[in-house]
């Protein structure tokens, strides 16, 4: 695969990104594509090993590794090497149905476990990824697959993430007809208003419902289950339902002050944000509005990433995120080898921004938020900390505890709370009866079917808070145990993960 010795001749080239101080200024996506030489030389680092451990897809030690939906990846950056795009991008749709998506805004886990990166920096999988669906649709490769013939079945959907639209399209290949429904006023979910246009334009998003569209899928936006349409009328109106709501019940850090006017949840932030900038270029004013203020971000993840991003182009004060582990180390230890993904420390886009914009990394490390603290109106002023270490109790398990002396105040008229979600919301799957276990729609993987005949699940809703990749894996293969539900066999491809 690639060229023989190419990942000894050819260093790895980093995907080119818009000056920090510049791409602030608008709401656009921050990094830039490669040019096909570029391309033709990082697809001829793969190198030909035994066993591509890029698509094993596969949890280890609490980490995806690997692609979960097990991309082709060594044959198509063969194929983009050799400048054969169409056919490589032939053998990116056979395993992913939203490359667009997961080329810009995936974790990258197949990098994590290339062959080469076991000593070297990994193939650039992702920004290879991204240049081939993006050339496909350059180039008019894409255009709608409509299906032949109807099978005469009905297929409801609640949910139009990731999870819900490669289901959908999955079935509808498969010649059934799906309705995909969604509470919200534009299909995506959080693809659309969790993941800011910085990352993910919405007009990518919007380009892929279209093309579903033109295929069949029937979406109604505006829709919440349980409110304008009950579970029941679902279940007797389609011959199955699938349930795809996610995991969007925010963990909540209850502390004193938690009801000060300025504490807010991240994803009641960034959703706003986003849906003021889509209605309005943000003129409306309906959205939570960081500008002049000192903003801290509880969290350390990738959602916690976003909420910086957004505040810095609200023209914030100042930006500092909170995260109760230790910095990670520049290089992996020897408690998390190949083929784990890395847990290493890396400048993200937003952090970047931040340090451009204000002379420093915004990331303040093993910090606990002990309380919030409001004037006299109720407003937030301020919030007190303590620093925390890492320590193993008597039972041999790693704790955290304060240390004394460390009691720290910070300024702050605006509070972001982005630490995880619990799980699914309930008021809809009361109404569909499922069992729940763990906080999750109790349903094994593999099989998807709930304990209500013809309700089956998907995504976060069954796996808990988890990545795009797992949500289009799980959208793939529920659709293949819908479709043999109805049909009492099925031809959609199945690769389930170990």
């Amino acid at each position: 695969m690639g060229k023989a010795t190419g990942f000894m001749e050819i260093q790895r080239e980093e995907a080119q990104e818009r000056d920090p101080r510049t791409r602030i200024k608008d709401w656009k996506e921050y990094a830039a594509p490669f040019s096909d030489e570029v391309l033709s030389r990082q697809g001829a680092r793969c190198m030909d090993c035994g066993t591509p451990f890029c698509h094993i897809g596969m949890d280890v030690n609490g980490a995806t590794s690997g692609c979960p939906v097990y991309n082709l990846i060594p044959e198509w950056n063969d194929l983009v090497y050799k400048g054969k795009w169409k056919e490589a991008l032939e053998r990116l749709m056979k395993t992913n149905n939203f490359p667009e998506f997961t080329g810009r805004v995936c974790p990258a886990p197949c990098e994590g476990s290339c062959t080469v990166a076991i000593s070297d920096p990994a193939v650039a999988i992702k920004n290879i990824e991204r240049a081939i669906i993006d050339k496909g649709f350059e180039m008019g490769w894409i255009s709608p697959k409509i299906p032949t013939k109807r099978t005469g079945k009905k297929v409801a959907i609640v949910g139009s993430g990731p999870a819900g639209l490669a289901s959908a399209d999955q079935l509808n290949q498969a010649g059934h007809s799906v309705t995909v429904y969604e509470r919200d006023d534009r299909i995506g979910g959080l693809l659309t208003y969790g993941i800011p246009n910085v990352k993910l334009e919405k007009d990518v998003v919007e380009r892929r419902v279209r093309l579903l569209e033109q295929e069949g899928v029937v979406f109604v936006t505006n829709t919440e289950v349980g409110k304008d349409i009950t579970a029941e009328q679902l279940k007797n109106d389609f011959d199955s339902v699938i349930l795809c709501t996610g995991a969007q019940k925010q963990r909540n850090l209850e502390i004193q002050g938690r009801n000060s006017e300025g504490v807010h949840y991240a994803m009641d932030f960034l959703k706003a944000s986003t849906k003021s900038l889509l209605d309005s270029n943000l003129e409306d004013g309906n959205y939570i509005n960081a500008e002049g203020k000192d903003v801290i971000v509880i969290g350390g993840g990738d959602t916690g990433a976003d909420c910086i991003a957004t505040a810095v182009r609200h023209k914030c004060n100042s930006v500092v995120q909170f995260g109760k582990h230790p910095q990670l180390p520049l290089a992996r230890t020897s408690a998390n080898m190949w083929p784990e993904y890395p847990h290493v420390f890396s400048l993200e886009y937003a952090h970047k921004e931040a340090q451009e914009n204000f002379g420093e990394d915004p990331r303040q490390y093993s910090i606990q938020t002990k309380k919030f603290v409001a004037d006299e109106n109720g407003k937030l002023k301020e919030l007190h900390t303590m620093q925390m270490r890492k320590v193993t109790d008597e039972n041999g398990m790693f704790v955290y505890e304060e240390i004394p002396g460390t009691e720290k105040v910070w300024p702050a008229q605006l509070v972001l709370i982005a630490i995880g979600f619990e799980g699914p919301e309930q008021p809809v799957l009361k109404q569909f009866g499922v069992d729940i276990k763990n906080r999750k729609v109790d349903a094994v993987y593999g099989e998807f079917k709930t304990n209500v005949d013809g309700v089956f699940t998907a995504g976060d809703s069954r796996r808990g808070q988890s990545l795009i990749v797992w949500a289009i894996n799980e959208g793939r293969e529920v659709a293949r145990c819908v479709d043999e539900h109805l049909m009492g066999a099925s031809t959609l491809p199945t690769v389930l993960a170990v």
